[in-house]
């Protein structure tokens, strides 16, 4: 893994590594398990005398939720987490703090199912979506008295262009807007953005967190207590939380998050030198490859580039053809798990988008989203090579 592994600071006298933090978080300190329990119990009994128990219905807590939770503020470094149904979920919780009347910046290439709610849910609460070319370029010129939010995804799928997260903060915060960055691609393994001065964190736990394309959840994070009173009632009122079996099933999975995220950010790496080199590829996407700048911003608050890589076949090469001749990525939606992924966004992950929009995003039609798995690279290159050779006959 490229950079200093991330710490995680309980106090100065207890520090340890985000490995070491996502496996030993939890210990059921009642009956010694080393796996804590799932609590699968829809209702909990009250004290007849205060009517009251931490947990009392499932909806509003639970304590296998809460165990991930924990676990989910350790390796965020936050003072609360929240875990929710699908990714989706938890973005919608982070705009669940909006008024009437409110304008959120977001990235013109921003995720298909963030568009699509910016899209179609804002105009019915008088929200206002702006999308921004290029984040990076803001200024405070681009701020009204009605922006209240700037949604950031860094680096940005599927185009990974990166944006300043240390920047933007400062710069939000100075027209009274919080800073929610999408850390979905980064995880708290590579990129901490409340650390960088964002306030809240939202990511798709369906991707890397979980890892294995088995499980639907989302999570929020964040350091502010009002913020989390607000998300504490999503949860509540909305009622999109995660089942108690899918967090403990969670649990499970954060423990290995460290070394399978490695181990694809290693194999994405060879993937993208190898594409890098090919004469039938003719553009490639990674975190920094937009320019210096962004290779420079991303080096400063990243310690990788992540496992996924964009790329578009060199004209001539038929497209089709290429992907069925491909036998280890599946053409299939999502990231993040421990097998190979590909797929095409424009039709895919971001067909909600208009043709503009995604022109102005950056989006091509030809353009493909590699998520790099855990397979040997050996056969990754190999495969995409016999691919590349069958795509050009």
């Amino acid at each position: 893994m490229a950079g200093a592994p991330a710490v995680i600071t309980a106090t100065p006298e207890d520090s340890v590594h985000i490995q070491t933090t996502a496996v030993q978080t939890l210990r059921d300190h009642e009956h010694g398990a080393v796996v804590p329990p799932v609590h699968l119990s829809s209702t909990f009994e009250l004290d007849p005398e205060t009517e009251s128990n931490p947990f009392a219905y499932q909806r509003g807590s639970n304590p296998t939720r809460a165990q991930l939770e924990t676990v989910l503020a350790a390796l965020e470094g936050s003072e609360h987490a929240f875990a929710f149904a699908t990714g989706m979920a938890a973005t919608a919780a982070a705009f669940s703090t909006l008024e009437s009347g409110d304008e959120v910046l977001l990235s013109a290439s921003v995720y298909g199912g963030t568009f699509r709610f910016i899209d179609k849910v804002f105009p019915g609460r008088r929200l206002t979506g702006r999308f921004v070319a290029d984040l990076g370029a803001l200024t405070d010129a681009d701020f009204t008295e009605h922006t209240k939010m700037v949604f950031v995804e860094t680096p940005a799928n599927p185009t990974l262009r990166v944006t300043d997260l240390r920047r933007i903060s400062e710069l939000a915060h100075r027209h009274g807007a919080l800073v929610v960055v999408d850390n979905t691609f980064m995880t708290p393994v590579l990129q901490r953005p409340l650390e960088l001065g964002a306030d809240v964190v939202v990511q798709s736990a369906t991707k890397f967190l979980a890892g294995h394309s088995d499980l639907l959840a989302g999570t929020v994070a964040t350091n502010d207590a009002g913020l989390a009173e607000a998300y504490a009632l999503s949860q509540k009122a909305e009622g999109g939380v995660l089942s108690p079996f899918d967090a403990y099933r969670l649990i499970q999975d954060l423990k290995t998050l460290p070394l399978r995220l490695e181990r694809q950010q290693a194999n994405a790496i060879a993937l993208r030198h190898f594409l890098d080199a090919r004469e039938d590829i003719s553009q490639v996407w990674f975190p920094g490859s937009h320019s210096e700048e962004e290779a420079r911003i991303h080096a400063s608050q990243a310690s990788g580039p992540g496992a996924v890589v964009s790329f578009e076949l060199a004209p001539g090469l038929d497209r089709v053809t290429f992907l069925r001749a491909l036998r280890f990525p599946a053409f299939a939606v999502s990231l993040g798990g421990v097998e190979s992924l590909i797929c095409r966004p424009a039709t895919m992950t971001h067909e909600a988008m208009t043709d503009q929009a995604r022109s102005e995003a950056g989006i091509s039609d030809q353009m493909l989203r590699l998520s790099v798995g855990i397979e040997d690279e050996r056969d990754l290159i190999a495969d995409l090579e016999q691919a590349l050779v069958a795509a050009a006959r």
